[in-house]
């Protein structure tokens, strides 16, 4: 082969994948820009959604919440003293600070099985449209800020009983929570 064939090969095999190279680089950097460009456009921007506090009790196994505005204390089991005559479900009254507040066995107002009171029970005390009562539970799990978005339609996988005072459910700690609601409930016995 003649050198000046020998140098022009040469010059071809060197330059030629130099350039593939090179074209190749430019196809990414254009591909890497147009992503960016398309994830900017689709970029959520950060707004601090509205919260709202929640009560998370259990009942019987099962997890339920209060609105924490409905909630205004949580007391530790205390003395119940009985009311002859009452219904089924008022369990009695208890004294706090002066203040006599009748305490609701929220299973039996629901229809769920009694559960036994332990050193974890709690009077949840709940106030809504001026009326005012203690919710016995058998625990408090949590009172948290969820955000209102996460708060879905219930589900009509409850018994009748239970649906009617339902408002919602929500997820938490990858459990489903029954969002009850204290007006609906109060609305009830008062009637």
């Amino acid at each position: 082969m003649p050198r000046q064939a020998e140098s022009a090969v040469n010059f071809i095999t060197g330059t030629v994948p130099r350039l593939t190279e090179a074209l190749n680089r430019q196809k990414s950097d254009l591909i890497l820009d147009k992503l960016n460009q398309r994830a900017d456009k689709e970029k959520i921007v950060d707004v601090e959604e509205k919260r709202v506090k929640m009560v998370i009790f259990s009942i019987h196994k099962e997890y339920f919440a209060f609105y924490g505005d409905d909630v205004k204390e949580i007391l530790p089991l205390t003395t119940i003293y009985y009311v002859p005559g009452s219904p089924d479900y008022i369990v009695g009254v208890i004294n706090i600070r002066g203040d006599i507040e009748s305490v609701i066995n929220i299973n039996r107002f629901l229809g769920i099985e009694d559960s036994e009171t332990t050193k974890h029970s709690r009077i949840a005390v709940a106030q809504k449209n001026d009326i005012r009562s203690g919710m016995l539970v058998d625990s408090v799990v949590d009172v948290c800020d969820i955000p209102v978005s996460s708060v879905k339609p219930a589900l009509s996988t409850h018994n009748k009983t239970v649906r009617e005072f339902v408002s919602g459910e929500l997820l938490y700690t990858d459990r489903t929570i029954t969002l009850l609601d204290i007006g609906k409930i109060f609305a009830r016995m008062s009637s």
